[in-house]
């Protein structure tokens, strides 16, 4: 809305005026106590456009918002209806009960939903309708897909890295490499799995933008469905990419001579790959939760940010804060271990001790870092729990797929009575979806009929769901607030 972008951009003036007075404030000094003024430049970036002083241009652009920020706040209340709307209830159990009520008979006319923690509200994405929603979740998918699929020759060619011994005879020009031992050994060793985490890096941030971009009104359900893609893109590209792609480019020969035969030339060289995830898990487990437990890169970065950056107390803040565990790259990558731990478990059992020490270990790091580091942005109710649940059965299942056909090459004629697992953990994952899931997605009557120990305060909780860009300093001084605020506060609620 046009309120939000005038107050983010006032927001933005004030923030530069705090760090500009604080250089000011240093730039004093007994042989200049007159100090040196800051200035930026307008143009794209403060890079080009007309060199202004930063202290006076901020505070006449702040003058010259205010008054647009007041109209638009008085127009956007009394006149700017928006498609979507807070419902307040003095009942639980009458809030619970209207949010799983068809309210309509066309579906489109009346979605109601419970409404998220104030922390976690989306605003921008809140009136968008059903249908404008839905178009942006089919594109969303279709780039994920696409990103998914051509995502594949990167990590292919990191997974070339690997067999550069290999690639000796083919390549010529590798030689100079292959024939110094120690750089042979660390490139072999070390360098694609660093390479491999790093490139993983760079997604999250693109899928958590994709995933806003749906029309998710909800920060916790991003987060969620940003995971979900995470989880899925790692799997296929890590896991079935890497080792697909890893045994194809070692046996490309054989392949090209007998195209028939490659199942079983995978199915025969899948054991070689099992070194490379091996140290992938090994290398995680090390140098992640040691990075992890130290947080030397945070502390790092705060003492850049702080020398170079932070110029006022509040930045020093911002910079200092922890955040919250990040569940949209942690959770991913904890299913990918096990999943790679389950599947190689038939290839390679001497994974299984180092999958083993990664959860022992994380529970207790991860533990420590919930409860004295992290801070959450908001919370969900546990909402999380469905989408690792099922997950973690998905990852069951590829391990079964993994491990039947594993079995079924090594002529194992008995093989064939382990074919019904995969119905089962079907069957399990169906009965968990429609039997436990829904207590997840909406609040039962039983649970809403509870008592509460304390009565919440109906007039913070209204205040709480006020946009940051139309609340005011002082709510009860607002006309256009004074009358709903009086419907809400004039009773003894029991929310």
């Amino acid at each position: 809305m046009q309120a939000d972008q005038i107050f983010q951009e006032i927001e933005g003036h004030r923030h530069k005026i705090a760090h500009a007075e604080a250089v000011y404030a240093e730039s004093k000094t007994s042989n200049r106590p007159e100090g040196t003024r800051p200035t930026h430049r307008t143009g794209f970036l403060g890079l080009i456009g007309k060199k202004v002083d930063t202290l006076e241009y901020c505070n006449e652009k702040i003058k010259e918002l205010l008054p647009k920020l007041e109209d638009e706040q008085k127009s956007t209340l009394s006149e700017k209806q928006q498609r979507a709307a807070f419902v307040f209830f003095n009942s639980r159990a009458a809030a619970a009960s209207a949010s799983q009520t068809l309210h309509a008979q066309m579906f489109d006319e009346w979605t109601v939903t419970e409404a998220p923690e104030p922390r976690a509200v989306i605003w921008t994405n809140l009136p968008r309708k059903i249908y404008d929603r839905q178009t942006r979740q089919t594109v969303v998918y279709l780039i994920v897909f696409v990103t998914v699929v051509f995502y594949m020759i990167p990590i292919t060619a990191i997974s070339a890295v690997t067999t550069l011994d290999k690639l000796r005879e083919k390549l010529p020009f590798l030689k100079v490499v292959v024939d110094q031992p120690l750089l042979k050994t660390v490139l072999q060793a070390y360098l694609p799995q660093i390479a491999l985490i790093v490139f993983l890096a760079l997604l999250p941030t693109l899928l958590v933008f994709l995933s806003k971009s749906e029309g998710i009104p909800s920060q916790s359900h991003v987060v969620r469905a940003s995971s979900g893609k995470y989880f899925y893109f790692i799997v296929f590209n890590v896991f079935i990419g890497y080792a697909i792609g890893s045994s194809l480019f070692s046996a490309l020969q054989k392949v090209i001579e007998n195209p028939t035969g490659i199942v079983t030339t995978l199915g025969s060289r899948l054991p070689g790959n099992a070194t490379f995830f091996l140290t992938f898990v090994a290398l995680k487990f090390f140098v992640g939760y040691g990075l992890e437990l130290s947080r030397l890169v945070p502390l790092i970065i705060f003492h850049l940010k702080r020398k170079y950056l932070c110029k006022t107390e509040d930045e020093v803040r911002a910079a200092w804060a922890p955040g919250d565990l990040g569940y949209n790259t942690r959770v991913p990558n904890d299913l990918l271990i096990v999943t790679l731990v389950m599947c190689y478990s038939v290839i390679a059992p001497l994974i299984l001790p180092f999958g083993v020490a990664y959860f022992a270990l994380g529970w207790l790091i991860a533990k420590n870092q919930v409860l004295r580091v992290y801070v959450p942005s908001y919370e969900s109710n546990g909402r999380m729990w469905p989408h690792m649940h099922t997950r973690i059965i998905a990852a069951l299942m590829i391990y079964q797929a993994t491990m039947l056909g594993i079995i079924g090459l090594k002529k194992f004629y008995y093989s064939a009575i382990l074919t019904p697992l995969l119905a089962i953990s079907l069957i399990f994952a169906y009965t968990c979806h429609t039997r436990f899931y829904p207590a997840f997605a909406k609040t039962p009557l039983e649970v809403a009929s509870q008592q509460l120990k304390e009565t919440p305060n109906m007039s913070t909780i209204y205040t709480a769901y006020i946009p940051p860009c139309l609340k005011p300093e002082k709510l009860e001084d607002v006309e256009v607030f004074e009358d709903a605020q009086s419907r809400t506060t004039s009773r003894a609620p029991s929310f």
